[in-house]
């Protein structure tokens, strides 16, 4: 199962990672200062190695953003990752940007 928000990639996984953070922002723009945050439901986001790991606990969490539709995430384990894209002329990979 994954989701997508605008430039955020969510893919349910077995298990958690990393140390328990005290927010549940997933991510920030970079040049908007949008972002990508759990807002209802009983969450918790974990870090490990640069790599952000989300438990909802609840039976939902609603996931929001200032330009996206929300997403309701199901209680479960998830990695968080960002969309990337390949460009052909210099043959290199890149994180989307929101």
């Amino acid at each position: 199962m994954q989701y997508q928000q605008g430039d955020i990639l969510i893919k349910k996984v077995n298990e958690i990672k990393g140390k328990k953070l005290g927010h549940l922002t997933l991510a920030v723009g970079e040049a908007t200062g949008h972002h990508h945050t759990i807002t209802d439901g009983e969450a918790e986001l974990y870090e490990q190695d640069g790599t952000l790991f989300l438990k909802v606990i609840s039976e939902k969490a609603t996931l929001t953003h200032q330009e996206h539709k929300p997403i309701i995430l199901p209680e479960g384990d998830y990695e968080i990752g960002i969309v990337q894209e390949f460009d052909h002329l210099t043959e290199e990979t890149k994180l989307v940007k929101d």
